[in-house]
């Protein structure tokens, strides 16, 4: 019976004393380690209502240009792909979350009427929200996504680099 517990608090040490090593490991920091992947699908609609499901479902806007640009400044572009989907991946950004989701707007540079002729011709901009975070491996992954509904940009002046 003693050397059951003997046993029993040498295993309590061991696991407390592995919880206590993970605790000193450095934190994981959004501006070194980080990455934030901004994404969606961009949809063609003259209307905020999307229809995913169903016997009509709203189509995508596939080979659209997609700029994330905050402030006056063009932080990434991609192009959507054949559903209309992109992602924008910013490694060890020195942009933090709040600044993003204050400041940046997700682009959409490709005027909708090349989609739907019923959209307007002028680029649309979103802002962005935060979907979520979690570790991936020693990187944090911050996720965000546009917010519906795009608004008409009567004008972009955007500077590069």
């Amino acid at each position: 019976m003693a050397m059951k517990f003997i046993i029993l608090i040498t295993v309590f040490i061991v696991v407390l004393g592995a919880s206590q090593t993970k605790a000193q490991l450095p934190p994981i920091s959004l501006n070194g380690d980080g990455l934030i992947n901004v994404s969606g699908i961009i949809y063609c609609s003259v209307n905020s209502t999307i229809v995913v499901n169903g016997s009509n479902p709203t189509p995508t806007f596939p080979n659209a240009l997609v700029l994330l640009v905050c402030g006056e400044n063009l932080i990434g572009s991609t192009m959507t792909n054949g559903i209309g989907a992109f992602n924008i991946t910013l490694r060890g950004s020195p942009l933090l979350v709040t600044t993003l989701l204050s400041s940046c707007k997700v682009v959409l540079a490709t005027p909708p009427s090349n989609c739907n002729a019923t959209l307007p011709a002028k680029p649309l901009q979103a802002s962005l929200g935060y979907v979520g975070s979690n570790i991936v491996g020693l990187s944090k992954v911050t996720t965000l996504t546009p917010k519906e509904p795009f608004t008409c940009l009567a004008l972009i002046r955007i500077r590069l680099g």
